[in-house]
């Protein structure tokens, strides 16, 4: 019997929805679940498959899963798994791409609309009873630059272009994409950040993107310019953004992935009026499980049959 285990820090609902898919694949199947991987030790040494996010993995669970054959990431991002120093090169990987592109591009067109028109504001002066008008910004005729020109920022780039905005995007390789003014070299980036109003972070965290977004990058920044990461934390130097943040240097910023997750009750950046926080929501939708399973239940029937080389998504180590 293949065991398989789930680490999922989702609501109990959407975790036994998983489960209950999983374990339907195959009578062959042993799933054990968990919402945090400090609860993973029962399971480790006898754990052949593991099924959760790379942001809720911990370096112990591969050091103590002696079996692991297979680990299928939940999401498109594989750091916090592919990176660990315990997993064994042996082990298999798998993500799930192509469903993000829609509600990550949704989810940076409301950070983009709720900085400029200063929603945050608005609710806090809602909490007040207390009547506050004053003229708002526009994302029509303003320069958006996005940073990672994969399959999210295809979808985004269509839909900031509808809404009258200049759409330049900046990528580590040469590339065409709809939707696009031009697109950047990543060489040029501090030149295409000086023109942007809204800059956008997709890039996948590797060890080429760690604090991309330094101190240098946010200088190059307008006065007048928003920061929206939806990639990784690590993309960003958070201390560098925090001092500018601090100082007006830039705007203000709507933040939905952290460094460290969850961000903790004293990081300074929950007290920042001109910070929007989002706790990492960008491309957690409603109907993820219904995109996400067929992929998990084709890649465990493959795996059961002995077909590694046919599963879906595979990455390469």
């Amino acid at each position: 019997m293949t065991r398989v285990l789930i680490v999922l820090t989702l609501p109990e609902a959407i975790r036994n929805r998983y489960r209950d898919a999983i374990a339907a694949v195959s009578r062959d199947l042993r799933v054990d679940i968990v919402d945090h991987h400090g609860k993973a030790d029962p399971f480790l040494a006898e754990t052949e498959v593991l099924v959760t996010f790379g942001p809720m993995m911990h370096d112990r669970v591969f050091k103590n899963a002696p079996k692991l054959k297979w680990v299928q990431a939940l999401g498109s991002g594989v750091d916090g798994i592919a990176d660990q120093p315990s997993l064994a090169p042996n082990v298999i990987v798998t993500n799930i791409r192509g469903i993000h592109g829609a509600p990550v591009a949704e989810a940076a067109l409301a950070s983009m609309l709720a900085l400029a028109r200063d929603i945050p504001r608005c609710v806090r002066a809602q909490g007040r009873r207390q009547w506050e008008r004053r003229p708002s910004r526009t994302l029509d005729g303003k320069t958006v630059v996005i940073v990672g020109v994969g399959h999210i920022a295809e979808a985004l780039a269509p839909r900031c272009a509808a809404m009258g905005m200049r759409v330049v995007g900046v990528s580590s390789t040469a590339r065409e994409a709809p939707g696009f003014e031009r697109i950047e070299p990543r060489a040029r980036l501090l030149d295409a950040v000086a023109a942007a109003d809204h800059l956008v972070l997709l890039a996948p965290y590797t060890a080429d993107t760690h604090h991309l977004i330094d101190t240098r990058t946010i200088d190059a920044m307008k006065p007048s310019a928003y920061l929206i990461n939806l990639a990784r934390g690590g993309i960003v130097d958070e201390q560098a953004l925090l001092e500018a943040l601090l100082h007006n240097r830039i705007a203000g910023a709507a933040l939905d992935v952290f460094a460290t997750e969850p961000l903790p009750p004293n990081h300074p950046f929950w007290d920042l009026e001109n910070v929007l926080v989002t706790p990492h929501l960008g491309g957690f939708f409603d109907e993820y499980p219904d995109r996400a399973l067929p992929v998990i239940e084709e890649n465990l029937r493959r795996f059961l049959n002995r077909d590694a080389a046919g599963m879906i998504n595979l990455i390469q180590r």
